[in-house]
């Protein structure tokens, strides 16, 4: 693998940490308002991107531009007037926060791509096949990840407590699962399919 350049870091930075902070705020964001005020208090609820970033789920998501991870928002469930659904919708908003984040990034690469020097055009480029990425990884229903939080919401009560009993395992499945690929021939082909159709080509 090429480990990127100077002038590839600088641009990538700005999208990777937009990714990022827009992921962890927006699981922050929707705790706090179906009540739980356990991230808001820690000083999560901010676009200061030091608050979020984990030096290697950072490290992993600059090189491989597709998948990557930030320090998990703290969230107490027990705050919650339904704590599994809410928890469904908490482990979701990340992932739509990047969906989001991508569909404003193509707009904007649509609208304003002939004007920018060529630069700004790869910024664009990579911030939303970044975020594509992020949400993509983000959905697998593997624990920890926050696909697991949506599965276990739909899950009857008897299938996702054991589910999600299980979260070490899955943190050692997840970790077989990128270090032999299966991850990337999963999501590499979807975070360029939809780039494409986004991008407009």
């Amino acid at each position: 693998m090429r480990f990127p350049d100077l002038l590839g870091l600088l641009i990538i930075a700005p999208p990777l940490l937009a990714a990022i902070v827009f992921h962890e705020v927006a699981h922050g964001w929707v705790a706090w308002r179906l009540g739980d005020p356990t991230a808001k208090a820690a000083g999560r609820l901010t676009l200061n991107p030091l608050k979020h970033l984990d030096p290697l789920g950072t490290l992993v998501l600059i090189f491989t531009q597709a998948i990557g991870w930030a320090r998990p928002v703290p969230v107490n469930p027990y705050y919650f007037r339904h704590p599994r659904r809410d928890m469904m919708w908490v482990g979701l908003a990340g992932p739509l926060a990047n969906f989001l984040l991508a569909l404003a990034l193509a707009l904007l690469y649509r609208a304003l791509a002939p004007l920018l020097p060529r630069s700004l055009e790869i910024m664009l480029v990579l911030g939303v096949r970044i975020n594509l990425g992020l949400g993509l990884f983000n959905l697998l229903p593997v624990p920890p990840l926050d696909g697991s939080r949506v599965l276990a919401g739909i899950l009857p009560p008897s299938l996702a407590y054991p589910y999600l009993r299980y979260e070490f395992v899955g943190l050692f499945l997840l970790v077989l699962l990128i270090f032999t690929g299966v991850v990337g021939k999963i999501i590499l082909p979807l975070i360029f399919g939809l780039s494409h159709v986004l991008l407009g080509g």
